[in-house]
């Protein structure tokens, strides 16, 4: 009989690898419901000034974590083929394709609903802690990083449903993809996740969430989900080169 004990992390097989992420996305989950239903009662005003809010947070993070570079020749070389290739694929294409299916099936009236769900997973993504937390989880011991990750994501997302609408909940589907992507390989491969290829990822990270931050405040609107695979980039030119 299997034994069911969450202290000692004995769960299901096929999926205690992923507890920590999957209980990260039931708190965004539960913090979108809640900012849902303020964002049905906040003035246009206030959406303004949150989303204001949320722009400036997200470049203030991405510098403080793109300023960790130990090699920024690497990190431009990294973020310049990532952008090339992620344009050949045209993965914001999808992203939006995505969102749009999503939203016509809810019948969502949000014209926000992609902007939404890639800000929100984004920001969710990026940081170190969920890229430590999956590397911790992937390596066999209990996900604390992640679950303290779940209780920061979901009062986030309470501001981000407020100001995005519906599309911050539907952020958990490339959340569960990425983050439990990332536990998988280190489950396989964790002995190559060096502490210099983490540090690089994450300044990298930190690069697409100044884009990010430049685009929610409607400076610009960069292409940053192109930008993705430069995250699979750095780790490939670090391991070589760094």
């Amino acid at each position: 009989m299997l034994n069911i004990k969450f202290s000692s992390y004995y769960l299901y097989p096929k999926f205690n690898e992923m507890t920590g992420t999957i209980i990260n996305a039931v708190a965004i989950i539960i913090g979108s419901v809640i900012g849902l239903s303020l964002n049905a009662k906040l003035p246009e005003r206030f959406i303004k000034i949150v989303f204001q809010g949320i722009g400036l947070f997200t470049i203030s993070i991405g510098v403080y974590m793109s300023v960790k570079t130990n090699n920024l020749f690497l990190m431009i070389i990294s973020i310049v083929t990532g952008g090339i290739i992620g344009e050949g694929i045209n993965i914001e294409k999808y992203i939006d394709k995505f969102g749009e299916t999503v939203k016509n099936k809810f019948k969502s009236n949000n014209s926000k609903f992609s902007e939404g769900l890639t800000t929100a997973f984004l920001l969710f993504c990026m940081g170190s802690v969920s890229i430590l937390g999956a590397i911790e989880e992937g390596l066999g011991n209990e996900p604390n990083l992640l679950l303290a990750k779940a209780v920061m994501d979901g009062v986030s997302s309470i501001a981000l449903a407020a100001a995005f609408g519906l599309g911050v909940t539907f952020s958990v589907v490339p959340l569960i993809i990425y983050q439990g992507g990332l536990t998988l390989l280190a489950a396989s491969f964790g002995n190559y996740f060096s502490e210099t290829i983490i540090t690089e990822l994450t300044a990298v990270g930190g690069l697409m969430l100044i884009g990010l931050g430049i685009n929610v405040l409607g400076i610009k609107q960069l292409k940053i989900l192109n930008m993705i695979p430069a995250l699979i980039v750095i780790v490939v030119l670090v391991y070589f080169f760094g």
